[in-house]
């Protein structure tokens, strides 16, 4: 099967169903095109994420099984509880969006490199200027020491990176964010691929075709008008 190959000149082109993704790599489905925010947009409306390496085309992907998290599922282990008791750090949201994409382009320890680069960068913070991208910060004193961003759509968050510099600092973003979701009355999140870390907190796979149903139920229906601004 052969890719589909966007037009870098046309942000609203339609992607090809996610169907047609391959199944090695898993969930590959279309190279080429642009990071303008319609293009993003109707990326994640359909269920695909950007997703490659500096200096390669942009790949979009679309994966099957998906990676999920209901919220009212959340789970918090014995341990994180007792982090969040100690109140060690303060939670903000959309106060260091850029801080955050930016810690989180900085390379694991395990990687050579990163795949947010540049242009995700600069396309993202649009995004979030936009007021479709979003940010969650964990702080200790006025140092930044832990965070995540992702993109929300209707009731539906879906989840980019994350980072930390102490531990339990992403945990704690992750968590409070969940929780803060769940008031605002988003149904699902995002996690896109299998992790045990997210896993832990009650994320679990999905079959693709149920993911996009789901986008179709919840990303068109309104979330509580108060949300993000906190």
């Amino acid at each position: 099967m052969r890719l589909t190959v966007l037009d870098s000149q046309n942000p609203n082109q339609d992607f090809p169903l996610a169907c047609a993704a391959l199944r090695e790599p898993d969930g590959l489905l279309a190279i080429g095109g642009c990071l303008s925010q319609n293009r993003l947009l109707n990326a994640y409306r359909h269920g695909i994420f950007p997703w490659y390496n500096s200096g390669d085309p942009i790949l979009w992907w679309s994966p099957d099984p998906r990676l999920v998290l209901f919220p009212d599922k959340l789970i918090i282990s014995r341990s994180l509880q007792k982090t969040l008791r100690k109140n060690i750090f303060s939670v903000t949201f959309d106060q260091a969006f850029n801080e955050v994409i930016t810690a989180c382009a900085d390379p694991r320890k395990d990687a050579a490199g990163t795949w947010i680069t540049a242009e995700i960068n600069a396309a993202y913070n649009q995004l979030h200027q936009a007021g479709f991208a979003h940010s969650v910060e964990t702080w200790i004193g006025d140092e930044l020491v832990g965070g995540l961003y992702g993109v929300a759509l209707g009731q539906v968050f879906l989840g980019e990176s994350m980072f930390h510099t102490r531990t339990d600092a992403s945990k704690v973003a992750f968590a409070t964010l969940v929780q803060q979701l769940q008031s605002w009355d988003y149904q699902l999140i995002d996690c896109q691929v299998h992790t045990r870390h997210l896993e832990s907190f009650g994320a679990e796979e999905i079959d693709r075709d149920y993911f996009i149903k789901l986008l179709d139920q919840y990303c068109d229906s309104p979330a509580k008008p108060s949300a993000w601004q906190v």
